[in-house]
Protein backbone atom coordinates (compact mmCIF):
# COMPACT_ATOMS: atom_id res chain seq x y z
CA UNK A 1 0.00 0.00 0.00
CA UNK A 2 2.64 2.50 0.64
CA UNK A 3 4.32 1.67 -2.36
CA UNK A 4 1.60 2.49 -4.41
CA UNK A 5 1.06 6.01 -2.67
CA UNK A 6 4.68 6.86 -2.84
CA UNK A 7 4.45 5.96 -6.76
CA UNK A 8 1.23 8.35 -7.18
CA UNK A 9 3.31 10.88 -5.08
CA UNK A 10 5.67 10.68 -7.63
CA UNK A 11 3.85 11.30 -10.41
CA UNK A 12 1.96 14.16 -8.99
CA UNK A 13 5.36 15.86 -8.11
CA UNK A 14 6.25 15.05 -12.20
CA UNK A 15 3.27 16.25 -13.57
CA UNK A 16 2.57 19.34 -11.30
CA UNK A 17 5.52 21.58 -12.50
CA UNK A 18 4.39 20.75 -16.25
CA UNK A 19 1.41 21.79 -15.66
CA UNK A 20 1.90 24.96 -14.13
CA UNK A 21 4.30 25.67 -17.27
CA UNK A 22 1.86 24.98 -19.59
CA UNK A 23 -1.22 26.49 -17.83
CA UNK A 24 0.93 30.18 -18.15
CA UNK A 25 -0.12 29.66 -22.38
CA UNK A 26 -2.12 32.17 -23.24
CA UNK A 27 -4.45 31.37 -25.85
CA UNK A 28 -4.09 33.38 -29.35
CA UNK A 29 -6.71 35.98 -30.24
CA UNK A 30 -7.64 36.94 -33.93
CA UNK A 31 -6.38 39.80 -35.40
CA UNK A 32 -8.51 42.76 -36.84
CA UNK A 33 -5.89 44.48 -38.46
CA UNK A 34 -4.02 44.32 -41.57
CA UNK A 35 -0.32 44.18 -41.14
CA UNK A 36 2.51 45.32 -43.36
CA UNK A 37 4.39 42.55 -44.26
CA UNK A 38 8.16 42.79 -44.95
CA UNK A 39 11.50 41.09 -44.86
CA UNK A 40 14.01 42.17 -41.93
CA UNK A 41 16.29 42.85 -43.71
CA UNK A 42 14.37 45.51 -45.24
CA UNK A 43 13.43 47.13 -42.35
CA UNK A 44 15.34 50.64 -41.57
CA UNK A 45 14.09 52.99 -39.38
CA UNK A 46 14.15 56.02 -41.70
CA UNK A 47 11.28 53.88 -43.54
CA UNK A 48 9.34 54.12 -40.33
CA UNK A 49 6.80 56.78 -39.19
CA UNK A 50 4.25 58.75 -41.15
CA UNK A 51 1.63 56.38 -39.74
CA UNK A 52 4.00 53.02 -40.39
CA UNK A 53 4.59 51.85 -36.97
CA UNK A 54 6.60 48.57 -35.72
CA UNK A 55 5.35 46.89 -32.16
CA UNK A 56 7.34 44.57 -30.95
CA UNK A 57 7.37 42.50 -27.49
CA UNK A 58 10.15 42.92 -25.66
CA UNK A 59 9.76 40.37 -23.11
CA UNK A 60 13.01 39.40 -20.75
CA UNK A 61 14.50 36.14 -20.33
CA UNK A 62 12.18 35.55 -16.91
CA UNK A 63 9.15 36.01 -19.46
CA UNK A 64 10.82 34.06 -21.85
CA UNK A 65 12.10 30.46 -20.00
CA UNK A 66 8.01 30.20 -18.53
CA UNK A 67 5.90 31.16 -21.07
CA UNK A 68 4.09 33.99 -19.54
CA UNK A 69 5.88 36.25 -22.12
CA UNK A 70 3.31 35.91 -24.78
CA UNK A 71 1.18 39.33 -25.40
CA UNK A 72 -2.77 39.69 -26.39
CA UNK A 73 -2.63 43.37 -27.49
CA UNK A 74 -5.84 45.29 -28.57
CA UNK A 75 -6.04 49.38 -29.93
CA UNK A 76 -9.12 50.99 -29.44
CA UNK A 77 -10.92 47.15 -28.27
CA UNK A 78 -9.78 46.13 -31.87
CA UNK A 79 -7.43 43.01 -31.42
CA UNK A 80 -4.26 43.62 -32.89
CA UNK A 81 -3.50 39.55 -31.84
CA UNK A 82 -0.61 37.67 -29.96
CA UNK A 83 2.26 39.05 -30.63
CA UNK A 84 5.30 36.48 -28.43
CA UNK A 85 8.68 37.22 -27.16
CA UNK A 86 11.05 38.31 -29.96
CA UNK A 87 8.28 38.86 -32.44
CA UNK A 88 7.14 42.44 -33.85
CA UNK A 89 4.18 43.47 -36.32
CA UNK A 90 4.37 46.56 -38.70
CA UNK A 91 0.98 48.49 -38.84
CA UNK A 92 -0.66 51.57 -40.02
CA UNK A 93 -2.30 53.98 -37.68
CA UNK A 94 -3.48 57.37 -38.59
CA UNK A 95 -2.05 60.42 -36.25
CA UNK A 96 -4.03 60.69 -32.91
CA UNK A 97 -4.87 59.17 -29.45
CA UNK A 98 -5.24 55.64 -29.18
CA UNK A 99 -5.73 53.19 -26.29
CA UNK A 100 -3.83 49.47 -25.90
CA UNK A 101 -4.73 47.13 -23.91
CA UNK A 102 -2.32 44.41 -23.14
CA UNK A 103 -2.75 40.80 -21.86
CA UNK A 104 -0.08 38.14 -20.07
CA UNK A 105 -1.20 35.27 -17.88
CA UNK A 106 1.72 34.61 -15.36
CA UNK A 107 -0.08 33.01 -12.61
CA UNK A 108 -2.96 35.43 -12.99
CA UNK A 109 -4.31 37.47 -15.96
CA UNK A 110 -2.28 40.57 -15.93
CA UNK A 111 -4.18 43.90 -18.18
CA UNK A 112 -2.82 47.12 -18.57
CA UNK A 113 -4.32 50.00 -20.86
CA UNK A 114 -1.99 52.46 -21.98
CA UNK A 115 -3.05 56.01 -23.88
CA UNK A 116 -0.61 56.52 -26.71
CA UNK A 117 -0.57 59.23 -29.24
CA UNK A 118 0.71 58.71 -32.79
CA UNK A 119 2.09 61.14 -35.04
CA UNK A 120 4.45 61.65 -37.80
CA UNK A 121 7.45 60.82 -35.79
CA UNK A 122 5.98 57.57 -33.29
CA UNK A 123 8.28 54.62 -35.44
CA UNK A 124 8.82 51.87 -32.91
CA UNK A 125 6.33 51.01 -29.84
CA UNK A 126 8.08 48.19 -27.45
CA UNK A 127 5.40 46.46 -25.06
CA UNK A 128 6.70 43.81 -22.64
CA UNK A 129 5.06 42.11 -19.69
CA UNK A 130 6.09 42.72 -16.42
CA UNK A 131 5.81 41.17 -13.23
CA UNK A 132 2.61 42.79 -11.91
CA UNK A 133 1.37 44.24 -15.42
CA UNK A 134 2.54 45.23 -18.62
CA UNK A 135 4.93 47.89 -19.94
CA UNK A 136 4.57 49.88 -22.94
CA UNK A 137 7.22 52.56 -24.45
CA UNK A 138 7.48 54.96 -27.30
CA UNK A 139 11.60 53.95 -28.18
CA UNK A 140 11.70 55.03 -31.85
CA UNK A 141 14.82 52.65 -32.28
CA UNK A 142 15.17 49.29 -32.94
CA UNK A 143 15.79 46.89 -29.88
CA UNK A 144 19.04 45.22 -29.97
CA UNK A 145 19.70 42.14 -31.80
CA UNK A 146 16.82 43.01 -33.83
CA UNK A 147 18.59 40.44 -36.56
CA UNK A 148 16.91 37.97 -33.68
CA UNK A 149 13.59 39.34 -34.22
CA UNK A 150 11.02 37.25 -36.55
CA UNK A 151 7.76 39.15 -38.14
CA UNK A 152 4.88 38.04 -36.35
CA UNK A 153 2.74 34.88 -37.56
CA UNK A 154 -0.44 36.58 -36.23
CA UNK A 155 -3.79 34.39 -37.69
Amino acid sequence: MNKIIKEKLKLIVLILPLLMLTSCALKPISSEYNFIKTNIENIELDKLGNGKVLIYNGADILHKVDNTGRLNIWIENKALGQIRPGEYVIISLKNGKYEFKALHIDVFNMKSSHNVEINDKTKVIRIKPTMTSNKLIITNELPKKFEKFKYATIR
